[in-house]
């Protein structure tokens, strides 16, 4: 029996869990309550990634699908606006895509060193869970992090259009992925982040 099934889903869970508690403490919300929720998507979510990535060799389609999955279930699960949801999703996903980037290069020197060897890929993930856990729980009890007044959060021209471009870097990573160029990778979404993040403190100061 192979061991290599067990590893993939018991590590991508703690990443995906980690990327979860960034998404919600970023944005402040009670990432308890919905625990057991994003748990049973988050299993779900990567039994399928394993099926892309090792059975039809689509890894760089797994990405794009749990971005899709996430916006569903803060929209629909957290309740969050659906604006919002996806404005917590890509830029969560953007700084944590940061942060791994920045800890593939300063542990493992390159992207090819997790390639070639899934014990690094499970320390690249069990390291990044670690950071972003430390950071954020961190920065969540000093009180960091974007709040909004939801029943002003609305679909408005300017909305539509950030959706349209959201869209259209969706789409972009599973390209950037597909090649594996770690330094544009980290380019775009360091660019992705600040964005989002710049339009989030605006939207911010507009319920105020």
């Amino acid at each position: 029996m192979s061991w290599e099934p067990v590893g993939f889903m018991f590590f991508s869970t703690i990443e995906t869990v980690a990327l979860y508690y960034l998404i919600m403490s970023l944005f402040r919300f009670k990432w308890k309550w919905y625990i057991w929720q994003v748990l049973f998507v988050i299993l779900l979510n990567n039994l399928q990634s394993y099926l892309l990535r090792n059975e039809l060799g689509m890894s760089n389609v797994s990405p794009l699908i749990l971005i899709l999955i996430f916006i569903l279930f803060f929209a629909s699960v957290v309740r969050m606006p659906l604006i919002l949801s996806i404005i917590a999703t890509i830029s969560g996903y953007a700084v944590f895509a940061v942060i791994q980037t920045i800890i593939v290069l300063l542990v493992f020197g390159s992207i090819t060193e997790i390639d070639t060897s899934k014990s690094n890929g499970y320390i690249l993930q069990t390291l990044t869970a670690a950071v972003v856990f430390i950071i954020f729980s961190f920065s969540y009890r000093k009180g960091k992090g974007f709040t909004f007044d939801l029943d002003k959060l609305r679909l408005k021209l300017e909305d539509i259009v950030l959706s349209v471009l959201i869209i259209g870097f969706v789409i972009g990573i599973s390209v950037l992925l597909y090649y594996k160029d770690i330094l544009l990778n980290a380019l775009i979404f360091l660019i992705m982040s600040a964005f989002l993040l710049y339009y989030s403190t605006r939207k911010e100061k507009e319920d105020a």
